[in-house]
């Protein structure tokens, strides 16, 4: 779990907490706690925890690879027909198998360098919000967005959300998910708050 990098420097990642969640009545599926620890400067916050399912893992491993080439990235568990997320030693094994994923992952130097995976590791942003931050798109830099929108944020709010947090109004809108737009909260070294099923697709 933990891996020296330079001397005295280290990253801890667990994936925990294997939960369902519910789409809708016909589509749950199952997301895992992202847990990093570390001292190393190539992260911008030294603890952090999001939840992530596995379909958003397919999305980071196609990102990195598209962009090295010339790595053979780690492959992630195989998603097979006869998965049951009622099967603890099913949903265990998938957890294990993408912990296994992240640890290769934070060993190698380049792909270390690649923002999307800092943003996925260290924020709640959905794939396209990642996307449009690394592009360009976003007034947010990665740095920005890794210390505005971790925990419980799930993806960039409107200019009306961003006023009424100013205001420290704790209703949102009707188009907010609904994790609701709380304070990240850079303490969460003995584990996260528990966070609420997320709306996203």
């Amino acid at each position: 779990l933990i891996f020296i990098m330079h001397l005295q420097e280290f990253v801890t990642v667990l994936v925990r907490d294997p939960r369902i969640q519910k789409e809708d009545s016909w589509h749950p599926y199952i997301d895992y706690e992202i847990f990093i620890h570390t001292n190393s400067m190539c992260f911008t916050r030294k603890t952090s925890c999001v939840r992530r399912r596995f379909r958003e893992f397919v999305w980071l491993r196609q990102r990195l690879q598209s962009n090295a080439v010339l790595i053979q990235l780690p492959e992630l568990p195989s998603k097979t027909p006869f998965f049951n997320m009622n099967n603890p030693h099913h949903v265990d094994h998938r957890r294990q198998g993408l912990q296994e994923f992240l640890e290769k992952i934070i060993q190698d130097a380049l792909l270390l360098s690649d923002s999307r995976l800092h943003l996925f590791l260290q924020t709640q942003l959905s794939p396209e919000d990642m996307e449009a931050c690394v592009s360009g798109q976003t007034k947010y830099s990665v740095a920005d967005a890794i210390h505005s929108f971790a925990s419980l944020n799930r993806r960039f709010p409107t200019e009306d959300e961003e006023r009424k947090k100013g205001k420290n109004d704790a209703d949102s809108d009707s188009e907010s998910s609904s994790s609701g737009l709380g304070p990240s909260d850079d303490s969460i070294s003995g584990g996260c708050k528990a966070s609420p099923a997320s709306e996203e697709s």
